[in-house]
């Protein structure tokens, strides 16, 4: 199954995605968030879509496209997940995942314009593959036990500004992780069913022109290592976010520019949908 939230930030629709068709879930769920993947969500939009109690949404294709999740409690992120990109960023692959944190409000849809930062001069792009938690998680004994906690998967990019981040952090990453809107996220919830998750390729292209090209097989730890590794440290919560690292070929391996407003970023991968970013620069609010 695929699902997505169409709609003006804060008054998304959720709808199930058929083809062409997105079909209205407002009849099982508000929305599509923790509450609705905690339970047994599938077989209740199944029920839902046999008894015809899902009616096509008019004038879809004519709406925004919202993240296909409500705001996330958490938004977890792992760093140099791939071999390729840990050593063009001058360091050795981790031997242990390497966890920092984005807020909720970096959660934005998957076309809408990025705001580069106030006084940024090295905002980057990261095509990521995102999992979706559907079942609280804590201490889980085994890698085999966390798919029955995962909801789904998403493409995100992980929008970052490297001073920020390793200049002026502290010794943390989160500082050029947190502007709000950068985890453009979607366009669809994506169900485990539905892909092979362990062999999709990614791309990111910069004004059309190709910049990371890789596959979730090159990653170091799978999705069900990093969500067994999260659960002993962290109570991971239904509608939770975890972006899973990205490819070599960012720009912050120093072959390609950062980006600067006009910039458009595409971003996708196999199975899970594209998404396109223009890059706008900061204005001083009104």
């Amino acid at each position: 199954m695929k699902f997505a939230r169409l709609g003006d930030p804060g008054t998304e629709i959720p709808v199930l995605v058929e083809g062409d068709r997105f079909l209205d879930l407002r009849s099982v769920t508000s929305d599509v968030n923790g509450d609705f993947l905690a339970g047994d969500f599938r077989a209740r939009v199944q029920a839902a879509r046999e008894a015809d109690e899902l009616p096509l949404l008019e004038d879809a294709a004519a709406m925004r496209i919202g993240a296909p999740i409500a705001r996330p409690s958490a938004v977890i992120c792992i760093g140099q997940n791939y071999a390729a990109h840990a050593r063009e960023s001058g360091a050795e692959p981790p031997t242990v995942p390497i966890m920092f944190l984005k807020t909720p409000n970096t959660v934005v849809g998957p076309n809408d314009a990025v705001t580069i930062p106030r006084g940024s001069e090295k905002t980057d792009w990261e095509v990521e593959l995102g999992i979706v938690i559907g079942a609280r998680a804590a201490y889980l004994d085994s890698p085999e036990e966390a798919s029955a906690h995962i909801a789904g998967y998403v493409v995100a990019n992980d929008v970052s500004e490297r001073a920020f981040q390793m200049e002026v952090s502290g010794g943390q990453w989160s500082k050029g992780k947190i502007a709000a809107g950068f985890n453009p996220t979607g366009p669809w919830l994506v169900t485990p069913d539905e892909v092979d998750v362990d062999s999709l390729r990614l791309r990111s292209w910069v004004n059309g022109e190709p910049r990371q090209d890789s596959n979730t097989s090159d990653m170091i730890f799978d999705v069900h290592v990093i969500v067994h590794h999260l659960s002993q440290y962290v109570t991971l919560e239904p509608g939770d976010l975890i972006l899973t690292g990205t490819p070599q070929g960012v720009a912050f391996g120093g072959r390609f520019p950062y980006l600067k407003a006009g910039d458009v970023v595409d971003i996708e991968i196999e199975g899970l949908g594209h998404q396109r970013q223009e890059f706008v620069a900061w204005e001083a609010q009104a």
